[in-house]
């Protein structure tokens, strides 16, 4: 049985079914269709485990494939042929069949503080005593909790809308919450940004990858890998490709409160920090460095090299005890 040659059958887009993933794919799909006029796109989005269970803390998940493994399935089954990921989302080991084609240009990575609709507060600084702070990230809680240690943290999952709508509930206990600033800024609702928190305005360290987008593909598909290529930006790239072999030689990951900044500050002079929490914020282990990047294998060492540095400040003392205290799966 012969197969459809590419020319004659859509070009499928894997995706999950949140609206902000669906704006995404949407991108990337557009982006395509320029390069290929030619081409039909069809998009297919799926709910994967992370989107079924939006009420299980992603801290008691301990993997982070929850956001990737059905999607992934229908990658290596040739249902799909390309999945657009939050890079964030994705786990720094991918499936032997599997890998990352591109990362296009990033979008703002910092975290986001959107507080409640008619509170006056402007700033985490401004939150009073005992403020409730809603995020599912134990990255978010833990800095916030080293920085504002009078503030409080309460679990809020679901998509951009439904987190907004629990905030702005009056009977809600939130005061505010911390989401990706990308998230709000792709489906329009840059809006609601009370502010942005960076490590130079507001504090806080983002995950590793976000911001960007990860398109992965079935490693032998060679034609695809071309084809996808050519959305890449090569400054993205090699910022986020650091960024993972940090979580992956701490083989951490959305359930661990590692923080992560990249920033080009030369024509291929790449500066990264890092930085470990321990879960109630009382601990941590802080380190940067700036070396030349100018290859994929560059950034991976100068990754594995602030991991080491790390390491040697304390992070691994403070990973095992989040291992060691995280609820057994079932």
């Amino acid at each position: 049985m012969s197969q459809e040659s590419p020319a004659n059958r859509p070009f499928r887009i894997g995706t999950r079914r949140s609206k902000l993933a669906v704006v995404q794919a949407e991108g990337i799909r557009d982006a395509l269709q320029k390069l290929a006029p030619h081409r039909t796109f069809e998009i297919e989005a799926l709910r994967t485990l992370g989107d079924k269970d939006k009420s299980t803390a992603l801290y008691s998940f301990g993997a982070k494939n929850l956001w990737t493994t059905e999607l992934e399935e229908k990658l290596t089954s040739r249902e799909i042929d390309v999945v657009v990921h939050c890079l964030k989302d994705m786990p720094t080991r991918l499936p032997d069949t599997c890998d990352i084609a591109a990362i296009p240009l990033r979008d703002d990575p910092r975290d986001a503080l959107v507080v409640k609709s008619g509170l006056p507060y402007t700033s985490l600084q401004s939150l009073p005593e005992g403020a409730v702070v809603g995020t599912s990230s134990v990255r978010r809680s833990a800095q916030l909790r080293n920085l504002y240690p009078h503030l409080r943290f309460a679990n809020l999952r679901g998509n951009v809308e439904t987190r907004l709508a629990k905030i702005d509930d009056p009977n809600s206990e939130y005061t505010c919450m911390v989401m990706s600033a990308c998230g709000m800024e792709r489906i329009g609702l840059q809006g609601r940004i009370t502010q942005y928190m960076g490590s130079k305005d507001g504090g806080i360290l983002h995950a590793v990858g976000q911001g960007a987008l990860g398109l992965e593909i079935r490693k032998d598909d060679q034609e695809t890998r071309e084809f996808i290529n050519r959305l890449g930006d090569r400054g993205s790239t090699l910022a986020c490709l650091a960024e993972r072999a940090l979580m992956r030689a701490l083989d951490g990951g959305c359930s661990v409160p590692i923080g992560v900044e990249t920033e080009w500050v030369g024509t291929d002079l790449l500066q990264i920090t890092g930085i470990v929490v321990s879960l109630d914020g009382t601990h941590t282990a802080h380190s940067e460095l700036r070396k030349e990047v100018k290859t994929e294998e560059d950034a991976v060492s100068l990754g594995t090299t602030l991991a080491e540095k790390l390491v040697e400040a304390g992070a691994d003392k403070i990973l095992d005890e989040i291992n060691a205290t995280r609820p057994p799966k079932e």
